[in-house]
């Protein structure tokens, strides 16, 4: 496969494809800077800016610990986990306003 011409975000997305696990974030833009044979002057700036596109990349998920995989992989229900914590927080919210009213008509009764 020709990885000079690809983008490094497809290159990521194939070493990830071919691996079938999560890997380790320096490792993964390792192996994306060494197929794509592209000379780097700063190999700190060069895993900054991998790692900003592949934030921002939404085939790509954080596993956390420094591992990245991708979204594909990722079960619907932890995908929705996000949503239901903030609904949660969203119950103890009105629930607490609820205590707070009742305190309020205690003390002016």
């Amino acid at each position: 496969m020709d990885f000079e011409q690809m983008a490094e975000m497809d290159i990521a997305h194939h070493i990830l494809t071919q691996k079938k696990k999560p890997m380790h974030y320096k490792e993964l833009i390792t192996e994306v800077i060494e197929a794509k044979h592209k000379p780097v002057q700063s190999l700190a700036m060069a895993i900054s800016e991998i790692y900003t596109m592949m934030n921002m990349d939404s085939r790509f998920h954080y596993e956390g610990e420094g591992k990245w995989g991708l979204t594909e992989w990722v079960p619907p229900e932890v995908k929705r986990s996000s949503s239901r914590a903030s609904g949660g927080a969203a119950k103890t919210a009105i629930t607490k306003e609820a205590a707070r009213k009742k305190k309020l008509e205690s003390i002016q009764n």
